[in-house]
């Protein structure tokens, strides 16, 4: 496990004690609280969690996207090394700066293709562009690289299809371009938030597979962002489970998804058909996690998980748990996972 105090010197992304807030009518909302991992060259980290526990507020901190009339990073660090390996805070980087490294060394794929693609533009045009902006080509050079791009992502007849527009692609296709101009300028990371999941089985296997193999040419490193463990076990070497804007479990994808420590994670896995520890029986019911996910304006003291756990006690409510070693490699945010395990 990495220390989360000083990292591996050589990851691509360090973030430590990531706190971003919102300011809304109803209250500051929390969102993310205290977020801290790594990501090493050409590795895959997937975070999940329910809806509202920070995922996607946690990527767009990383590429300066937040709502700047409403969301602020209140406190905390995030490192990047680029390409030619300096290493700069993204938090203290200018406007001008994180311009110049989002779509080039940092690039994100969202997960609704037609509310991220210009329906106005043709697909080829919003490829070159950002072929133009990171790489100076010329107009005729730009596209040649998206109808390669195009190429690359297995769409077929690439030199028809770059002229046609969003709307007459299929949604595999379209993610399929998003993926394409997200590698066009062969970036050092990729964010990839939810990438498959408007996608049918069929074609999220491809796209998943894509992935992969387009990170083993470019060699980049992936932060994926999801709340399907199935494509965790899938695609990732390490995962980080989110819980009320804090990671409380993280490791290898093996041991979290097959040994899970803290008892958020026991419950999401029991909730999924045919991993329940203590087995299926036919006709049963979904296990579901009891209560609800806590309001991230109303904070309370002790471990955000307590009030819907099992396992709580008094000192759980009272102080936020650290993260502690559960075995090589694993860490969990619970004093009580030993009996969670042991249950």
């Amino acid at each position: 496990m990495t220390n989360p105090d000083t990292g591996d010197s050589h990851s691509v992304l360090r973030v430590r004690n990531l706190k971003t807030y919102f300011d809304t009518d109803r209250g500051l909302v929390k969102s993310v609280d205290g977020v801290s991992f790594d990501i090493g060259a050409g590795q895959t980290l997937a975070v999940v969690g329910e809806s509202g526990s920070g995922k996607s507020v946690t990527s767009l901190s990383i590429m300066g996207l937040l709502d700047k009339a409403h969301g602020r990073v209140v406190d905390g660090s995030i490192t990047f090394r680029d390409k030619k390996g300096s290493v700069q805070d993204l938090c203290k980087a200018s406007e001008a700066s994180m311009r110049k490294i989002r779509g080039s060394d940092i690039s994100m794929i969202f997960q609704e293709p037609m509310s991220s693609l210009n329906p106005v533009f043709t697909i080829g045009d919003q490829i070159a562009e950002a072929i133009i902006l990171h790489q100076g080509l010329s107009r005729a050079a730009a596209r040649n690289g998206a109808i390669e791009m195009l190429r690359i992502v297995g769409i077929p007849a690439p030199e028809k299809r770059v002229d046609q527009y969003p709307h007459q692609m299929s949604g595999g296709m379209r993610q399929r371009v998003m993926i394409a101009m997200a590698l066009s300028c062969r970036p050092t990371l990729l964010i990839a938030d939810e990438p498959t999941t408007a996608l049918d089985v069929t074609i999220q296997a491809q796209i998943l597979d894509l992935m992969k193999r387009l990170q083993q040419e470019i060699g980049m490193s992936i932060l994926f962002i999801t709340h399907d463990l199935g494509v965790v076990a899938e695609v990732a070497d390490r995962v980080a489970v989110m819980y009320g804007g804090l990671i409380v479990e993280e490791g290898d994808v093996v041991s979290v998804l097959t040994r899970p420590t803290h008892p958020y994670t026991i419950g999401l896995l029991d909730s999924v058909p045919g991993t329940r520890r203590r087995g299926d029986s036919v006709g049963a019911r979904l296990y579901a996690i009891p209560g609800n996910v806590p309001d991230p304006r109303r904070r309370t003291p002790g471990c955000p998980f307590a009030p819907r756990c099992s396992f709580a006690i008094d000192a759980c409510r009272a102080d936020l748990p650290p993260l502690v070693e559960t075995g090589t490699g694993q860490a969990a945010r619970c004093i009580r996972w030993q009996e969670a395990v042991a249950s």
